[in-house]
Protein backbone atom coordinates (compact mmCIF):
# COMPACT_ATOMS: atom_id res chain seq x y z
CA UNK A 1 0.00 0.00 0.00
CA UNK A 2 2.83 2.35 0.84
CA UNK A 3 4.53 1.63 -2.50
CA UNK A 4 1.30 2.39 -4.40
CA UNK A 5 0.99 5.63 -2.47
CA UNK A 6 4.57 6.55 -3.37
CA UNK A 7 3.94 5.83 -7.06
CA UNK A 8 0.88 8.07 -7.00
CA UNK A 9 3.12 10.82 -5.64
CA UNK A 10 5.35 10.47 -8.68
CA UNK A 11 2.50 10.97 -11.11
CA UNK A 12 1.48 14.11 -9.23
CA UNK A 13 4.44 15.71 -11.04
CA UNK A 14 2.58 15.22 -14.33
CA UNK A 15 0.59 18.36 -13.59
CA UNK A 16 0.77 20.49 -16.70
CA UNK A 17 1.23 17.43 -18.93
CA UNK A 18 -2.20 15.84 -18.48
CA UNK A 19 -3.17 16.76 -22.04
CA UNK A 20 -0.13 14.96 -23.46
CA UNK A 21 -0.81 11.84 -21.37
CA UNK A 22 -4.30 11.65 -22.89
CA UNK A 23 -3.46 12.62 -26.48
CA UNK A 24 -0.53 10.22 -26.88
CA UNK A 25 -2.56 7.01 -26.19
CA UNK A 26 -5.50 8.47 -28.15
CA UNK A 27 -3.46 8.95 -31.32
CA UNK A 28 -1.95 5.50 -30.86
CA UNK A 29 -5.45 4.01 -30.68
CA UNK A 30 -6.41 5.87 -33.86
CA UNK A 31 -3.34 4.42 -35.55
CA UNK A 32 -4.32 0.96 -34.30
CA UNK A 33 -7.83 1.33 -35.75
CA UNK A 34 -6.36 2.04 -39.18
CA UNK A 35 -4.01 -0.92 -38.81
CA UNK A 36 -6.96 -3.23 -38.13
CA UNK A 37 -8.60 -2.15 -41.39
CA UNK A 38 -5.59 -3.09 -43.54
CA UNK A 39 -6.20 -6.91 -43.60
CA UNK A 40 -9.78 -6.34 -44.77
CA UNK A 41 -8.57 -4.18 -47.66
CA UNK A 42 -6.00 -6.83 -48.62
CA UNK A 43 -8.75 -9.49 -48.47
CA UNK A 44 -10.87 -7.38 -50.86
CA UNK A 45 -7.99 -7.17 -53.33
CA UNK A 46 -7.45 -10.96 -53.23
CA UNK A 47 -11.11 -11.98 -53.33
CA UNK A 48 -12.54 -9.33 -55.66
CA UNK A 49 -9.92 -7.45 -57.68
CA UNK A 50 -7.64 -10.38 -58.62
CA UNK A 51 -10.30 -12.97 -59.69
CA UNK A 52 -12.14 -10.39 -61.84
CA UNK A 53 -8.91 -8.73 -63.10
CA UNK A 54 -10.41 -5.38 -62.12
CA UNK A 55 -7.33 -3.17 -62.25
CA UNK A 56 -9.23 0.00 -61.38
CA UNK A 57 -10.61 -1.53 -58.21
CA UNK A 58 -7.15 -2.92 -57.34
CA UNK A 59 -5.56 0.52 -57.82
CA UNK A 60 -8.23 2.14 -55.65
CA UNK A 61 -7.65 -0.42 -52.92
CA UNK A 62 -3.85 0.08 -53.14
CA UNK A 63 -4.30 3.84 -52.92
CA UNK A 64 -6.49 3.27 -49.86
CA UNK A 65 -3.66 1.24 -48.30
CA UNK A 66 -1.23 4.09 -49.00
CA UNK A 67 -3.64 6.59 -47.47
CA UNK A 68 -4.11 4.41 -44.40
CA UNK A 69 -0.32 4.15 -44.07
CA UNK A 70 0.26 7.91 -44.37
CA UNK A 71 -2.51 8.83 -41.93
CA UNK A 72 -1.28 6.13 -39.55
CA UNK A 73 2.25 7.56 -39.78
CA UNK A 74 0.96 11.01 -38.86
CA UNK A 75 -0.96 9.56 -35.90
CA UNK A 76 2.12 7.58 -34.78
CA UNK A 77 4.53 10.54 -34.96
CA UNK A 78 2.03 12.75 -33.13
CA UNK A 79 1.58 10.15 -30.40
CA UNK A 80 5.34 9.76 -29.98
CA UNK A 81 5.76 13.55 -29.76
CA UNK A 82 3.21 13.83 -26.97
CA UNK A 83 4.64 10.78 -25.16
CA UNK A 84 8.19 12.16 -25.30
CA UNK A 85 7.00 15.58 -24.11
CA UNK A 86 5.11 14.10 -21.15
CA UNK A 87 7.93 11.70 -20.18
CA UNK A 88 10.69 14.30 -20.34
CA UNK A 89 8.49 16.83 -18.53
CA UNK A 90 7.69 14.37 -15.75
CA UNK A 91 11.34 13.42 -15.24
CA UNK A 92 12.54 17.02 -15.44
CA UNK A 93 10.24 17.97 -12.59
CA UNK A 94 11.00 14.80 -10.67
CA UNK A 95 14.74 15.33 -11.04
CA UNK A 96 14.43 18.87 -9.75
CA UNK A 97 12.23 17.78 -6.85
CA UNK A 98 14.61 14.93 -6.05
CA UNK A 99 17.61 17.24 -6.05
CA UNK A 100 15.76 19.77 -3.87
CA UNK A 101 14.85 17.03 -1.41
CA UNK A 102 18.43 15.78 -1.27
CA UNK A 103 19.61 19.32 -0.63
CA UNK A 104 17.24 19.51 2.32
CA UNK A 105 18.43 16.28 3.97
CA UNK A 106 20.11 16.45 7.32
CA UNK A 107 23.67 15.19 7.47
CA UNK A 108 22.38 12.03 9.15
CA UNK A 109 20.01 11.30 6.27
CA UNK A 110 22.68 12.05 3.68
CA UNK A 111 25.21 9.83 5.48
CA UNK A 112 22.69 7.01 5.74
CA UNK A 113 21.79 7.12 2.03
CA UNK A 114 25.26 7.73 0.60
CA UNK A 115 26.31 9.89 -2.32
CA UNK A 116 26.59 6.98 -4.78
CA UNK A 117 22.97 5.98 -4.13
CA UNK A 118 21.73 9.54 -4.57
CA UNK A 119 23.60 9.91 -7.86
CA UNK A 120 22.09 6.63 -9.10
CA UNK A 121 18.60 7.92 -8.26
CA UNK A 122 19.22 11.12 -10.23
CA UNK A 123 20.74 9.42 -13.27
CA UNK A 124 20.17 5.73 -13.96
CA UNK A 125 16.87 5.39 -12.12
CA UNK A 126 15.51 8.59 -13.61
CA UNK A 127 16.48 7.59 -17.17
CA UNK A 128 14.89 4.17 -16.76
CA UNK A 129 11.70 5.77 -15.43
CA UNK A 130 11.58 8.16 -18.41
CA UNK A 131 12.02 5.31 -20.91
CA UNK A 132 9.41 3.14 -19.22
CA UNK A 133 6.84 5.94 -18.98
CA UNK A 134 7.38 6.90 -22.62
CA UNK A 135 6.76 3.32 -23.76
CA UNK A 136 3.80 2.98 -21.42
CA UNK A 137 2.02 5.98 -22.95
CA UNK A 138 2.52 4.61 -26.47
CA UNK A 139 1.94 0.90 -25.98
CA UNK A 140 0.05 0.22 -22.75
CA UNK A 141 -3.34 0.78 -24.40
CA UNK A 142 -2.36 0.23 -28.01
CA UNK A 143 -1.01 -3.32 -27.74
CA UNK A 144 -3.96 -4.81 -25.79
CA UNK A 145 -6.35 -2.88 -28.06
CA UNK A 146 -4.75 -4.38 -31.20
CA UNK A 147 -4.73 -7.88 -29.67
CA UNK A 148 -8.42 -7.72 -28.72
CA UNK A 149 -9.32 -5.79 -31.86
CA UNK A 150 -7.59 -8.36 -34.08
CA UNK A 151 -9.50 -11.13 -32.31
CA UNK A 152 -12.82 -9.30 -32.80
CA UNK A 153 -12.04 -8.61 -36.47
CA UNK A 154 -11.10 -12.27 -36.92
CA UNK A 155 -14.52 -13.26 -35.61
CA UNK A 156 -16.08 -10.79 -38.02
CA UNK A 157 -14.22 -12.47 -40.89
CA UNK A 158 -14.98 -16.07 -39.84
CA UNK A 159 -16.16 -17.12 -36.39
CA UNK A 160 -15.15 -20.77 -36.70
CA UNK A 161 -11.56 -20.06 -37.72
CA UNK A 162 -11.27 -17.31 -35.10
CA UNK A 163 -11.81 -19.84 -32.29
CA UNK A 164 -8.05 -20.38 -32.44
CA UNK A 165 -7.62 -16.82 -31.17
CA UNK A 166 -9.68 -17.56 -28.04
CA UNK A 167 -7.28 -20.30 -27.04
CA UNK A 168 -4.12 -18.31 -27.79
CA UNK A 169 -4.80 -14.99 -26.04
CA UNK A 170 -5.42 -16.33 -22.48
CA UNK A 171 -2.40 -18.62 -22.75
CA UNK A 172 -0.19 -15.72 -23.80
CA UNK A 173 -1.57 -13.55 -20.98
CA UNK A 174 -0.60 -16.19 -18.40
CA UNK A 175 2.95 -16.36 -19.80
CA UNK A 176 3.46 -12.57 -19.95
CA UNK A 177 1.99 -11.64 -16.59
CA UNK A 178 3.54 -14.65 -14.87
CA UNK A 179 7.01 -13.64 -15.99
CA UNK A 180 6.30 -10.04 -14.99
CA UNK A 181 5.29 -11.02 -11.44
CA UNK A 182 8.40 -13.17 -11.03
CA UNK A 183 10.84 -10.61 -12.44
CA UNK A 184 9.56 -7.50 -10.62
CA UNK A 185 11.15 -8.24 -7.19
CA UNK A 186 14.28 -9.50 -8.90
CA UNK A 187 14.87 -6.14 -10.56
CA UNK A 188 14.87 -4.55 -7.09
CA UNK A 189 17.77 -6.77 -6.09
CA UNK A 190 19.61 -5.90 -9.30
CA UNK A 191 19.32 -2.18 -8.54
CA UNK A 192 20.56 -2.76 -4.99
CA UNK A 193 23.62 -4.63 -6.28
CA UNK A 194 24.23 -1.82 -8.78
CA UNK A 195 24.29 0.68 -5.91
CA UNK A 196 27.04 -1.34 -4.22
CA UNK A 197 29.12 -1.44 -7.40
CA UNK A 198 28.77 2.31 -7.96
CA UNK A 199 29.57 3.07 -4.32
CA UNK A 200 32.75 1.00 -4.46
CA UNK A 201 33.81 2.56 -7.77
CA UNK A 202 33.28 6.06 -6.40
CA UNK A 203 35.34 5.37 -3.27
CA UNK A 204 38.09 3.88 -5.42
CA UNK A 205 38.22 6.88 -7.76
CA UNK A 206 38.16 9.51 -5.02
CA UNK A 207 40.78 7.68 -2.96
CA UNK A 208 43.02 6.59 -5.83
CA UNK A 209 46.10 8.32 -4.38
CA UNK A 210 45.77 6.56 -1.05
CA UNK A 211 45.15 3.23 -2.75
CA UNK A 212 48.29 3.58 -4.84
CA UNK A 213 50.37 4.87 -1.96
CA UNK A 214 49.55 1.77 0.10
CA UNK A 215 49.59 -0.59 -2.89
CA UNK A 216 45.99 -1.63 -2.39
CA UNK A 217 45.17 -1.88 -6.10
CA UNK A 218 44.90 -5.69 -6.05
CA UNK A 219 42.62 -5.73 -3.00
CA UNK A 220 40.40 -3.03 -4.48
CA UNK A 221 40.19 -4.89 -7.78
CA UNK A 222 39.19 -8.07 -5.98
CA UNK A 223 36.53 -6.19 -4.01
CA UNK A 224 35.17 -4.62 -7.19
CA UNK A 225 35.21 -7.98 -9.00
CA UNK A 226 33.31 -9.54 -6.10
CA UNK A 227 30.60 -6.87 -6.13
CA UNK A 228 30.43 -6.90 -9.91
CA UNK A 229 30.07 -10.68 -9.90
CA UNK A 230 27.18 -10.43 -7.42
CA UNK A 231 25.51 -7.92 -9.73
CA UNK A 232 26.13 -10.17 -12.72
CA UNK A 233 24.62 -13.19 -10.94
CA UNK A 234 21.45 -11.22 -10.12
CA UNK A 235 21.23 -9.96 -13.70
CA UNK A 236 21.65 -13.50 -15.01
CA UNK A 237 18.86 -14.76 -12.77
CA UNK A 238 16.39 -12.17 -13.97
CA UNK A 239 17.75 -12.50 -17.50
CA UNK A 240 16.98 -16.22 -17.55
CA UNK A 241 13.38 -15.51 -16.60
CA UNK A 242 12.76 -12.62 -19.00
CA UNK A 243 14.62 -14.41 -21.80
CA UNK A 244 11.80 -16.98 -21.84
CA UNK A 245 9.28 -14.32 -22.81
CA UNK A 246 9.93 -13.98 -26.54
CA UNK A 247 10.56 -17.69 -27.26
CA UNK A 248 7.39 -18.76 -25.45
CA UNK A 249 5.26 -16.16 -27.20
CA UNK A 250 6.77 -17.14 -30.57
CA UNK A 251 6.09 -20.84 -29.96
CA UNK A 252 2.49 -20.21 -28.93
CA UNK A 253 1.72 -17.79 -31.77
CA UNK A 254 3.46 -19.84 -34.45
CA UNK A 255 1.69 -22.96 -33.23
CA UNK A 256 -1.60 -21.09 -33.56
CA UNK A 257 -0.59 -19.93 -37.07
CA UNK A 258 0.07 -23.52 -38.11
CA UNK A 259 -3.33 -24.59 -36.83
CA UNK A 260 -5.00 -21.62 -38.50
CA UNK A 261 -3.37 -22.13 -41.91
CA UNK A 262 -3.91 -25.90 -41.90
CA UNK A 263 -7.58 -25.72 -40.94
CA UNK A 264 -8.12 -22.66 -43.13
CA UNK A 265 -6.56 -24.31 -46.17
CA UNK A 266 -8.95 -27.27 -45.83
CA UNK A 267 -11.91 -24.91 -45.61
CA UNK A 268 -10.69 -22.85 -48.58
CA UNK A 269 -10.43 -26.09 -50.58
CA UNK A 270 -14.00 -26.99 -49.62
CA UNK A 271 -15.28 -23.51 -50.43
CA UNK A 272 -16.28 -22.58 -46.88
CA UNK A 273 -13.60 -19.85 -46.68
CA UNK A 274 -12.07 -17.58 -49.30
CA UNK A 275 -8.34 -17.12 -49.82
CA UNK A 276 -8.66 -13.44 -48.95
CA UNK A 277 -10.35 -14.26 -45.66
CA UNK A 278 -7.59 -16.75 -44.80
CA UNK A 279 -4.93 -14.12 -45.56
CA UNK A 280 -6.83 -11.61 -43.43
CA UNK A 281 -6.97 -14.11 -40.55
CA UNK A 282 -3.23 -14.76 -40.92
CA UNK A 283 -2.53 -11.01 -40.89
CA UNK A 284 -4.58 -10.58 -37.73
CA UNK A 285 -2.65 -13.41 -36.11
CA UNK A 286 0.61 -11.73 -37.19
CA UNK A 287 -0.60 -8.45 -35.71
CA UNK A 288 -1.25 -10.23 -32.42
CA UNK A 289 2.25 -11.72 -32.54
CA UNK A 290 3.92 -8.34 -33.20
CA UNK A 291 1.89 -6.55 -30.56
CA UNK A 292 2.50 -9.19 -27.93
CA UNK A 293 6.24 -9.00 -28.57
CA UNK A 294 5.99 -5.24 -28.14
CA UNK A 295 3.89 -5.74 -25.05
CA UNK A 296 6.41 -8.19 -23.61
CA UNK A 297 9.19 -5.63 -24.13
CA UNK A 298 6.92 -3.02 -22.58
CA UNK A 299 6.35 -5.20 -19.53
CA UNK A 300 10.10 -5.63 -19.01
CA UNK A 301 10.75 -1.89 -19.33
CA UNK A 302 7.78 -0.92 -17.18
CA UNK A 303 8.85 -3.46 -14.54
CA UNK A 304 12.29 -1.87 -14.41
CA UNK A 305 10.79 1.61 -14.45
CA UNK A 306 8.41 0.70 -11.61
CA UNK A 307 11.31 -0.56 -9.48
CA UNK A 308 13.25 2.65 -10.19
CA UNK A 309 10.15 4.76 -9.57
CA UNK A 310 9.64 3.21 -6.13
CA UNK A 311 13.26 3.95 -5.25
CA UNK A 312 12.84 7.57 -6.35
CA UNK A 313 9.54 7.86 -4.47
CA UNK A 314 11.18 6.46 -1.33
CA UNK A 315 13.72 9.30 -1.43
CA UNK A 316 11.00 11.89 -1.99
CA UNK A 317 9.10 10.38 0.93
CA UNK A 318 12.02 10.93 3.30
CA UNK A 319 11.44 13.93 5.57
CA UNK A 320 13.03 17.23 4.59
CA UNK A 321 14.84 18.06 7.80
CA UNK A 322 16.38 21.37 6.80
CA UNK A 323 14.34 24.04 5.05
CA UNK A 324 16.27 27.00 3.63
CA UNK A 325 14.64 30.21 4.72
CA UNK A 326 13.89 33.00 2.27
CA UNK A 327 13.31 35.61 4.94
CA UNK A 328 15.64 38.63 4.81
CA UNK A 329 18.70 38.56 7.03
CA UNK A 330 18.42 40.31 10.36
CA UNK A 331 20.55 43.46 10.81
CA UNK A 332 24.03 42.76 12.11
CA UNK A 333 24.31 43.33 15.79
CA UNK A 334 27.24 41.44 17.23
CA UNK A 335 27.84 37.84 18.12
CA UNK A 336 25.35 35.39 19.52
CA UNK A 337 25.65 33.44 22.79
CA UNK A 338 25.63 29.64 22.64
CA UNK A 339 24.64 27.26 25.43
CA UNK A 340 24.78 23.49 25.72
CA UNK A 341 22.50 21.97 28.35
CA UNK A 342 23.32 18.33 29.17
CA UNK A 343 23.63 17.54 25.45
CA UNK A 344 23.92 14.01 24.08
CA UNK A 345 24.36 12.84 20.50
CA UNK A 346 24.06 9.36 19.05
CA UNK A 347 24.46 8.74 15.34
CA UNK A 348 21.92 6.46 13.60
CA UNK A 349 22.99 2.84 13.82
CA UNK A 350 25.68 3.61 16.40
CA UNK A 351 26.05 1.45 19.47
CA UNK A 352 26.87 4.32 21.82
CA UNK A 353 26.76 8.09 22.28
CA UNK A 354 29.25 10.25 20.41
CA UNK A 355 28.63 12.97 23.01
CA UNK A 356 27.12 12.73 26.46
CA UNK A 357 26.41 15.20 29.24
CA UNK A 358 27.97 18.28 27.58
CA UNK A 359 27.07 21.54 29.31
CA UNK A 360 28.69 24.97 28.93
CA UNK A 361 27.84 28.59 28.17
CA UNK A 362 29.64 30.70 25.55
CA UNK A 363 28.83 34.43 25.87
CA UNK A 364 28.43 36.53 22.75
CA UNK A 365 31.82 37.57 21.38
CA UNK A 366 33.75 34.92 23.31
CA UNK A 367 36.38 32.59 21.87
CA UNK A 368 35.89 28.92 22.70
CA UNK A 369 38.60 26.33 22.14
CA UNK A 370 37.84 22.61 21.81
CA UNK A 371 40.59 20.01 22.07
CA UNK A 372 40.84 16.28 22.59
CA UNK A 373 42.16 13.07 21.12
CA UNK A 374 41.02 11.74 17.75
CA UNK A 375 37.44 10.48 17.97
CA UNK A 376 36.70 12.32 21.19
CA UNK A 377 33.70 14.15 19.65
CA UNK A 378 35.14 17.57 18.77
CA UNK A 379 33.57 17.84 15.31
CA UNK A 380 30.33 16.31 16.58
CA UNK A 381 30.05 19.07 19.18
CA UNK A 382 30.46 22.02 16.80
CA UNK A 383 28.21 20.39 14.17
CA UNK A 384 25.32 20.65 16.62
CA UNK A 385 25.47 24.46 16.63
CA UNK A 386 24.33 25.01 12.99
CA UNK A 387 22.10 21.92 13.34
CA UNK A 388 24.03 19.87 10.82
CA UNK A 389 23.16 17.09 13.26
CA UNK A 390 20.39 17.22 15.86
CA UNK A 391 21.07 16.46 19.51
CA UNK A 392 19.44 13.24 20.68
CA UNK A 393 19.37 14.48 24.24
CA UNK A 394 19.57 17.80 26.05
CA UNK A 395 19.30 21.18 24.38
CA UNK A 396 21.53 23.42 22.26
CA UNK A 397 20.51 27.08 22.27
CA UNK A 398 21.80 29.88 20.04
CA UNK A 399 20.83 33.42 20.98
CA UNK A 400 18.44 31.94 23.55
CA UNK A 401 16.55 29.73 21.06
CA UNK A 402 16.67 25.95 20.80
CA UNK A 403 18.29 25.13 17.46
CA UNK A 404 15.99 22.10 17.12
CA UNK A 405 13.06 24.51 16.79
CA UNK A 406 14.86 27.18 14.78
CA UNK A 407 14.56 27.70 11.06
CA UNK A 408 17.70 26.01 9.71
CA UNK A 409 18.13 28.50 6.87
CA UNK A 410 17.95 31.56 9.09
CA UNK A 411 20.23 29.94 11.67
CA UNK A 412 22.96 28.92 9.23
CA UNK A 413 22.90 32.29 7.51
CA UNK A 414 24.34 33.75 10.70
CA UNK A 415 27.01 31.05 11.15
CA UNK A 416 30.26 30.68 9.26
CA UNK A 417 31.58 27.11 9.13
CA UNK A 418 35.02 25.93 8.00
CA UNK A 419 34.75 22.12 8.03
CA UNK A 420 37.53 19.69 8.78
CA UNK A 421 37.42 18.40 5.22
CA UNK A 422 37.74 21.44 2.99
CA UNK A 423 35.46 21.49 -0.05
CA UNK A 424 36.25 24.02 -2.76
CA UNK A 425 34.37 24.11 -6.05
CA UNK A 426 35.61 24.41 -9.61
CA UNK A 427 35.54 28.04 -10.71
CA UNK A 428 37.13 31.31 -9.75
CA UNK A 429 38.17 32.36 -6.25
CA UNK A 430 35.41 34.95 -6.48
CA UNK A 431 32.81 32.25 -7.17
CA UNK A 432 33.95 30.26 -4.15
CA UNK A 433 33.84 33.30 -1.87
CA UNK A 434 30.38 34.25 -3.15
CA UNK A 435 29.15 30.87 -1.92
CA UNK A 436 29.64 32.32 1.54
CA UNK A 437 27.79 35.55 0.74
CA UNK A 438 26.21 36.06 -2.71
CA UNK A 439 25.82 39.79 -1.99
CA UNK A 440 29.48 40.39 -1.07
CA UNK A 441 31.31 43.21 -2.81
CA UNK A 442 34.94 43.07 -3.93
CA UNK A 443 35.81 45.12 -0.87
CA UNK A 444 34.09 42.59 1.41
CA UNK A 445 35.98 39.76 -0.25
CA UNK A 446 39.32 41.58 0.00
CA UNK A 447 38.76 42.16 3.74
CA UNK A 448 37.90 38.49 4.29
CA UNK A 449 40.91 37.33 2.26
CA UNK A 450 43.26 39.53 4.29
CA UNK A 451 41.77 38.37 7.59
CA UNK A 452 42.18 34.74 6.51
CA UNK A 453 45.86 35.33 5.65
CA UNK A 454 45.03 34.33 2.06
CA UNK A 455 46.12 37.50 0.25
CA UNK A 456 49.26 35.80 -1.08
CA UNK A 457 47.19 32.84 -2.32
CA UNK A 458 44.82 35.12 -4.24
CA UNK A 459 47.71 37.10 -5.68
CA UNK A 460 49.50 33.95 -6.84
CA UNK A 461 46.38 32.93 -8.80
CA UNK A 462 45.98 36.30 -10.50
CA UNK A 463 43.42 37.89 -8.18
CA UNK A 464 39.82 37.05 -7.34
CA UNK A 465 39.21 35.78 -10.87
CA UNK A 466 41.96 33.17 -10.53
CA UNK A 467 40.73 29.65 -11.28
CA UNK A 468 40.39 26.92 -8.69
CA UNK A 469 40.18 23.37 -10.00
CA UNK A 470 37.63 20.89 -8.73
CA UNK A 471 38.26 20.16 -5.06
CA UNK A 472 41.03 22.77 -5.03
CA UNK A 473 43.52 20.36 -6.59
CA UNK A 474 45.75 23.23 -7.75
CA UNK A 475 46.12 24.50 -4.15
CA UNK A 476 48.09 23.15 -1.23
CA UNK A 477 46.35 22.02 1.94
CA UNK A 478 47.15 25.29 3.75
CA UNK A 479 45.99 27.39 0.79
CA UNK A 480 42.68 25.52 0.64
CA UNK A 481 42.16 26.10 4.35
CA UNK A 482 42.78 29.83 4.09
CA UNK A 483 40.41 30.22 1.11
CA UNK A 484 37.76 28.27 3.05
CA UNK A 485 38.23 30.55 6.08
CA UNK A 486 37.85 33.59 3.83
CA UNK A 487 34.64 32.08 2.42
CA UNK A 488 33.24 31.79 5.95
CA UNK A 489 34.35 35.30 6.96
CA UNK A 490 32.92 37.06 3.90
CA UNK A 491 29.39 36.66 5.28
CA UNK A 492 30.36 38.49 8.52
CA UNK A 493 28.91 35.71 10.68
CA UNK A 494 27.73 36.13 14.24
CA UNK A 495 29.24 32.71 15.04
CA UNK A 496 32.39 31.34 13.39
CA UNK A 497 33.25 27.63 13.63
CA UNK A 498 36.80 26.58 12.72
CA UNK A 499 36.85 22.78 12.78
CA UNK A 500 40.56 21.96 12.80
CA UNK A 501 40.83 24.30 9.82
CA UNK A 502 44.37 25.50 10.51
CA UNK A 503 46.03 22.10 10.80
CA UNK A 504 47.97 22.64 7.54
CA UNK A 505 49.18 26.12 8.53
CA UNK A 506 52.60 26.79 9.98
CA UNK A 507 52.75 28.22 13.50
CA UNK A 508 53.51 31.78 12.35
CA UNK A 509 50.57 31.87 9.91
CA UNK A 510 48.31 30.27 12.52
CA UNK A 511 49.25 32.95 15.07
CA UNK A 512 48.70 35.72 12.51
CA UNK A 513 45.30 34.24 11.65
CA UNK A 514 44.16 34.21 15.28
CA UNK A 515 45.25 37.79 15.72
CA UNK A 516 43.51 38.98 12.54
CA UNK A 517 40.27 37.23 13.47
CA UNK A 518 40.00 39.30 16.64
CA UNK A 519 40.58 42.48 14.66
CA UNK A 520 38.16 41.42 11.89
CA UNK A 521 35.13 41.14 14.19
CA UNK A 522 35.69 41.69 17.87
CA UNK A 523 32.11 40.75 18.80
CA UNK A 524 31.98 37.51 16.79
CA UNK A 525 31.59 34.28 18.80
CA UNK A 526 34.32 31.91 17.66
CA UNK A 527 34.61 28.14 18.18
CA UNK A 528 38.04 26.73 17.36
CA UNK A 529 38.61 22.98 17.16
CA UNK A 530 42.30 22.15 17.14
CA UNK A 531 44.86 19.53 18.03
CA UNK A 532 47.36 22.27 18.92
CA UNK A 533 47.27 23.81 22.37
CA UNK A 534 49.05 26.85 20.91
CA UNK A 535 46.01 27.52 18.66
CA UNK A 536 43.55 27.68 21.57
CA UNK A 537 45.74 28.85 24.48
CA UNK A 538 44.33 32.39 24.25
CA UNK A 539 40.66 31.32 24.22
CA UNK A 540 38.27 32.51 26.92
CA UNK A 541 37.09 28.95 27.52
CA UNK A 542 38.72 25.68 26.54
CA UNK A 543 36.69 22.45 26.50
CA UNK A 544 38.69 19.22 26.77
CA UNK A 545 36.89 16.16 25.38
CA UNK A 546 37.63 12.50 25.96
CA UNK A 547 35.36 9.69 24.69
CA UNK A 548 32.52 12.14 24.08
CA UNK A 549 32.62 13.65 27.56
CA UNK A 550 33.95 16.99 28.81
CA UNK A 551 36.79 16.07 31.14
CA UNK A 552 37.94 19.64 31.64
CA UNK A 553 36.81 23.25 31.15
CA UNK A 554 38.58 26.50 31.84
CA UNK A 555 41.30 28.73 30.52
CA UNK A 556 44.77 27.57 29.52
CA UNK A 557 46.38 28.16 32.91
CA UNK A 558 43.69 26.50 35.00
CA UNK A 559 43.55 23.44 32.74
CA UNK A 560 47.31 22.93 33.05
CA UNK A 561 46.82 22.73 36.79
CA UNK A 562 43.60 20.72 36.99
CA UNK A 563 43.17 18.64 33.82
CA UNK A 564 45.55 15.74 33.29
CA UNK A 565 44.39 15.13 29.68
CA UNK A 566 45.04 18.74 28.67
CA UNK A 567 48.36 18.82 30.49
CA UNK A 568 49.44 15.63 28.71
CA UNK A 569 48.56 17.07 25.29
CA UNK A 570 50.33 20.33 26.07
CA UNK A 571 53.50 18.69 27.38
CA UNK A 572 53.74 16.32 24.41
CA UNK A 573 53.50 19.25 22.00
CA UNK A 574 55.72 21.54 24.05
CA UNK A 575 58.47 18.93 24.11
CA UNK A 576 58.18 18.49 20.34
CA UNK A 577 58.31 22.22 19.72
CA UNK A 578 61.16 22.64 22.22
CA UNK A 579 63.11 19.85 20.58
Amino acid sequence: RRERKNMRKLFAYLKGYRKETVLSPLFKLLEACLELIVPLVVARIIDEAIPSSDKTYAVHMCLLLVLLGLVGLVFSVTAQYFAAKAATGLCTRLRQALFDRMQSFSCSSADRMGSATMITRLTGDMNQLQTGFNLMLRLLLRSPFVVLGAAVMAFAVDAEAAMVFLGVIPLLSVVIFGIMLISLPMYKKVQGRLDRVLSGARENLTGVRVIRAFRREKAERQEFYSRNEELTQEQRKVGRITALLNPLTYVIINGAVIVLIYSGALRVDSGELTAGQLVALYNYMSQILVELIKFADLIINVTRAAACGRRIAAVLDMPADDIVSKTPRAPLGGGWPVEFKDVCLRYPGSGGDALSGISFYAPAGSHIGIIGSTGSGKSSLVNLIPRLYTATGGEVTVNGKNVADADAGSLRREIGVVPQKIRLFRGSIRDNLLNGNPDATDEDMDDAVKAAQAADVVASKGGLDGIIEQGGRNLSGGQRQRIAIARALVRRPRILILDDSSSALDLATDAALRKSLKAFAEDMTVFTVSQRTSSIAGCDLIIVLEDGKAVGMGDHGSLLRTCGVYREIYESQFKKEDA
